[in-house]
């Protein structure tokens, strides 16, 4: 032996570093005002970005706000856009397990040393900013503001060809939206955040528009009329910006469901795609998928170049996403959807009613306290058997006696069971499937925290 550690070791003790930094970082970033405590200002994010060096600027980008489906068209279009041979950058929130997955690099989470050192690099800015917001009477970076402006000097530093950048919360005053999109992809708004963004769908869609930038083109999923006039006024305000919409410029042609997903054809912006393979369930995913396929459309040949039909198809084929109506156990079957709204829950029936028949279904629930409880849970009601009730980790969780209470209204009292405890309500959930036999699932739902825990319980942890 001559005394050296090994490579192994070193590895290993480099690992262990790295690990123990990301967790200092992580709870720097956490100990600031959560990600829904917003100050309505892009002055933090501005300022942080000019002493950066406007790294944002260095690359083209892709923005997307709506209601629902924006993480999972924001991971179509990366995929298709990485089978073009392009590198990627892609910012989503929030996260299932880790807070890399925000921020990924070719499809792929951030590595740690990446991350720690996208951090060192904005950290002395973001102090800086912080004490000038502080001097003047204003507030500190919050959680997100700081995720991305680590997102977009990690894509600078990489370097990407292109980030596919989507909203946290709104879209005008969303700390993101220091970006100039070449694309902005809407997807369908309804009601969600109310306490933020406004109690009826023409407000929200006027501050999801304030990502629509000039010289750009606007790629918009169906809209209800009041919306899609929102939109054409923004467009129209900014000048020299396009839109087109699903249903009229491009759309799904045809779709039948398929073992494992759907096979789907599509109209796109510079072509028409027939029998693509799509390991996903329900009608909103293909929705998504025409919507990401007329983002890249737009994105590569301004609307005007068809994509390549393998490309396309080996995209589609490799398409996942995580915590959205995936099978995470088999005998009984268990899945999990981050629904957290009505709008996303219909989605989940209709996907659930097509793609699945169960013999019993039962329903294992847990939702956020500031969101549509009882919209989602009369939504759920027809396609559950029997739901237990029960709450996340999140502090924001809503009290399961009172989301109980709830449900009882609902369901009657003999088909509402609570559980304060989500592990053991996963087992309560799974004993009342499994009681009527074979052909039984279990489909936990309620809030993106409550997928990913349950998704964690049954060991799955990667994205």
């Amino acid at each position: 032996m001559n005394g050296r550690p090994d490579a192994a070791a070193v590895e290993a003790a480099r690992n262990l570093e790295e690990m123990k930094r990301m967790r200092e970082i992580e709870e720097e970033i956490l100990a600031r005002a959560p990600e829904n405590d917003i100050g309505p200002s892009l002055g933090r994010i501005r300022a942080v970005m000019e002493l950066a060096g406007d790294p944002q600027r260095s690359y083209p980008s892709i923005h997307l706000t709506g209601t629902n489906g924006k993480t999972s068209t924001s991971r179509m279009i990366d995929s298709i856009l990485r089978e073009t041979g392009l590198s990627t950058g892609r910012f989503t929130s929030p996260h299932l397990h880790d807070i890399r997955e925000r921020i990924t690099l070719s499809g792929k989470p951030i590595p740690r040393d990446k991350f720690i050192a996208a951090y060192e690099e904005i950290a002395p800015l973001v102090e800086i900013v912080d004490a000038r917001s502080l001097e003047s009477g204003g507030r500190r970076m919050n959680f997100f503001e700081v995720l991305v402006a680590l997102a977009y000097a990690a894509f600078a530093d990489a370097p990407v060809d292109v980030a596919i950048i989507e909203v946290g919360l709104g879209g005008s005053w969303d700390a993101t939206n220091v970006i100039d999109a070449q694309v902005a992809v809407i997807t369908p708004v309804d009601l969600d955040h109310t306490n933020l963004l406004g109690n009826d769908v023409v407000s929200i869609a006027e501050e999801k528009s304030g990502i629509i930038k000039a010289d750009s083109v606007t790629v918009s999923g169906v809209q209800d009329e009041d919306v899609a006039r929102v939109l054409l006024d923004r467009v129209e305000e900014v000048g020299g910006s396009r839109i087109v919409f699903e249903g009229n410029d491009f759309g799904v042609l045809a779709r039948e469901v398929a073992i494992g997903g759907q096979q789907v054809s599509l109209r796109g912006l510079a072509g028409e795609y027939a029998d693509l393979f799509l390991p996903l369930h329900g009608a909103h995913q293909a929705s998504n998928l025409a919507t990401a396929v007329a983002a890249v459309e737009s994105f590569l040949g301004g609307g005007e170049q068809p994509i390549d039909a393998e490309v396309l198809t080996a995209a589609c084929a490799a398409m996942t996403s995580p915590g959205r109506l995936e099978i995470v156990r088999r005998s009984p079957t268990v899945l999990v959807d981050a629904a957290h709204n009505p709008h996303g829950a219909r989605s989940l029936v209709a996907a659930l009613e097509e793609s699945f028949a169960f013999t019993r279904l039962v329903g294992l629930v847990g939702i956020v306290a500031d969101k549509d409880a009882t919209g989602m849970l009369e939504v759920l009601e027809p396609v559950l058997d029997h739901v237990v009730i029960t709450r996340s980790s999140s502090p924001r969780a809503m009290r399961p006696e009172q989301l109980g209470a709830l449900a009882v209204e609902l369901f009657g009292e003999s088909r509402v069971t609570v559980v304060r405890n989500l592990p053991d309500a996963l087992e309560q959930a799974v004993t009342l499937a499994e009681s009527d036999g074979m052909g039984a699932g279990v489909i936990a739902t309620g809030s993106v925290i409550t997928a990913a825990e349950v998704r964690m319980l049954l060991g799955l942890t990667d994205v």
